[in-house]
């Protein structure tokens, strides 16, 4: 399965287009090979690479992953922000901000300086999401900043277009044919919000859980995404320090207060103390949806954004109600979406799993990462394949649900592979 996933790095990746062959198509030329997903998806996506990026550390493959960087840091440029994907119908929205995690990834692998050269880049994907943060009142929102009525800033997903999405059209307008007019352009933009949170879709952003058309992803503040902003500004603070030039010592001041800010409303607001876990958060009300426990959890152990007691705690839960045959269940609902029961998605088993293990868990970690890859093997022995998704739950079975089949290549997958069994092998 190895040379089978080290051989699949020259298939997925692909050179910058021509330029006039860009010109006739939807996809925004990029000055630097990447890799792309597998299956359908045929571009460059935001939070895959992350996890992609992985298993070509493993594979020795440093020029790769930097030339990814270069390609994340020439869209924020050129955009503001990296889009969901490198085609132009993504331009009005992004995807979970992992963007600093593959610097300080990079940075591991090589050396600190090395990350430098990234830091204004950092710095303006970060301006993104927080713009308009200054100018809310309590209890307001403006894109992907909200102030809760306490005056607690936190981020939520949002897109900048109130329409059907392009790569799903059809499907988009048929669901909102029974939804009533004057609340129509609300159900567009949290379709949107929620193809921007990469969950896309689950039972996590729903109403009733088996209902589409009651997504509510605009109202809530993720515990994920806002772990992941975390981790971006205690990173940027860092490289500022390192740099140390005029200015940057105070730079690196406001952002690691930026980072405490977040972190204490984070314990304060996301946390429950009676449930040991983390949920996401009403923001108009500061609730926890305490209802709808997902794999997102694990996210500010993966950060080593929460106390020590915190961290077991949350653990405890992962081992008891999350754990299966297969590794770590996405949620404890079945609701026929594709980011819920019974299914295991790569990149939350590597979150969940280094953060347990990060909070004192490794016999847990160790168990998780054992069934996680024993599924992924079966699978290959099988099929041949790497697959996107699997059912944790019953491994006989193929995973399902959502918009689509599951896609087979494929990139996380074939990343987290390879990280876990050098992990294993150390």
């Amino acid at each position: 399965m190895e040379e089978h996933i080290r051989a699949l790095w020259p298939m997925l990746t692909r050179a910058p287009p021509a330029r006039t062959s860009a010109e006739r198509s939807s996809l925004i030329s990029l000055p630097a090979p990447y890799v792309v997903p597998g299956g359908r998806f045929r571009e460059v996506y935001y939070w895959d690479s992350f996890f992609t990026m992985l298993g070509l550390v493993r594979s020795g493959r440093l020029d790769l992953v930097r030339d990814m960087l270069d390609d994340f840091a020439s869209l924020i440029e050129r955009f503001g922000h990296v889009p969901n994907g490198n085609r132009t119908y993504y331009l009005s929205r992004s995807q979970p901000p992992f963007f600093a995690a593959m610097v300080g990834l990079y940075a591991a692998a090589t050396d600190t300086a090395h990350a430098l050269r990234y830091l204004r880049a950092l710095e303006a994907e970060h301006a993104y999401w927080m713009d308009g943060a200054p100018s809310l009142s309590l209890g307001e929102a403006y894109r992907r900043v909200v102030r809760l009525a306490d005056g607690t800033i936190l981020n939520r997903y949002w897109d900048d277009l109130a329409e059907p999405r392009p790569e799903a059209y059809r499907r988009d307008v048929e669901l909102a044919a029974a939804v009533p007019a004057s609340r129509r352009e609300a159900f567009y933009r949290n379709v949107r919000a929620t193809a921007e949170s990469g969950w896309d879709f689950s039972s996590r952003w729903l109403r009733d859980s088996s209902n589409l058309r009651t997504l509510r992803t605009t109202d809530l503040a993720p515990v994920d995404l806002n772990s992941l902003l975390y981790g971006a500004e205690r990173l940027i603070a860092a490289l500022l320090v390192r740099r140390d030039r005029p200015g940057d010592g105070a730079a690196a001041a406001r952002y690691d207060s930026a980072a405490t800010a977040r972190r204490s409303a984070l314990l304060r607001l996301a946390y429950d103390p009676g449930t040991g876990f983390f949920y996401d958060v009403l923001w108009r009300t500061g609730e926890r949806v305490v209802e709808r426990p997902t794999l997102a959890a694990a996210v500010p152990l993966w950060v080593a954004l929460a106390t020590p007691l915190e961290g077991r705690r949350v653990a405890e839960r992962l081992q008891r109600e999350f754990l299966r045959p297969g590794g770590f269940v996405t949620t404890l609902i079945a609701s026929g979406q594709q980011w819920d029961a019974p299914n295991g998605w790569a990149p939350l088993e590597w979150m969940a799993i280094e953060g347990v293990r990060r909070y004192g868990r490794p016999g847990l970690a160790d168990t998780a990462a054992a069934r996680w890859l024993a599924l992924v093997r079966r699978t290959w022995r099988t099929a041949g394949r790497m697959m996107e998704k699997y059912d944790v739950v019953d491994p006989a079975r193929p995973a399902g649900g959502g918009e689509y089949p599951a896609q087979d290549g494929f990139g996380w997958t074939n990343g987290v592979a390879l990280a876990l069994l050098a992990r294993r092998a150390r």
